[in-house]
């Protein structure tokens, strides 16, 4: 950040060591370095507070945008990247419903096979009854046909 070399830190904890002294030195680091550590955390906040504003502001579109019309290449991978992210899934999704959809759709199916394998077999149970039944004995004649009675008439005379 400041662009400091290992020589010139050496050379300001030597000139540190001399005016403060050896005792109150420790202090001193520990002091500077909670310092830093709260500027850096100012610094965060900041840049997270301006991200937030720019979110907000729609400037992060716009830019992905640019970037995407400057490479059209990235820009497919980028989409693809965002497709196979499994981290982002939820299972309220679009795929959950359509799955829930073919689930249910699916077992109506299921209900409506068995409803027609059931009524198959109901017919089939009922042939075979049909079929194992007694076949009723023929009826008896009372009457002979007018064919046999045409043969065993006597021929009428003429006159």
């Amino acid at each position: 950040m400041f662009d400091i070399g290992w020589t010139e830190l050496l050379l300001i904890g030597l000139v540190a060591l001399i005016v403060v002294g050896p005792k109150d030195l420790p202090g001193m680091f520990r002091t500077l370095g909670q310092f830093t550590a709260k500027m850096r955390r100012m610094a965060r906040e900041f840049s997270q507070a301006m991200e937030a504003a720019a979110d907000d502001a729609g400037v992060k579109d716009v830019t992905t945008t640019l970037r995407d019309v400057a490479n059209p290449k990235k820009m497919g991978l980028d989409a693809v990247k965002k497709a196979a992210d499994f981290d982002k899934w939820s299972p309220d999704s679009e795929t959950g419903k359509l799955a829930k959809e073919r689930a249910e759709k699916a077992a109506k199916i299921r209900e409506t096979a068995a409803k027609k394998a059931e009524a198959r077999a109901a017919k089939e149970e009922a042939a075979e009854k049909v079929a194992d039944a007694p076949k009723p004995a023929p009826a008896p004649e009372s009457a002979a046909s007018p064919a046999a009675e045409a043969e065993t008439t006597p021929p009428k005379a003429e006159t």
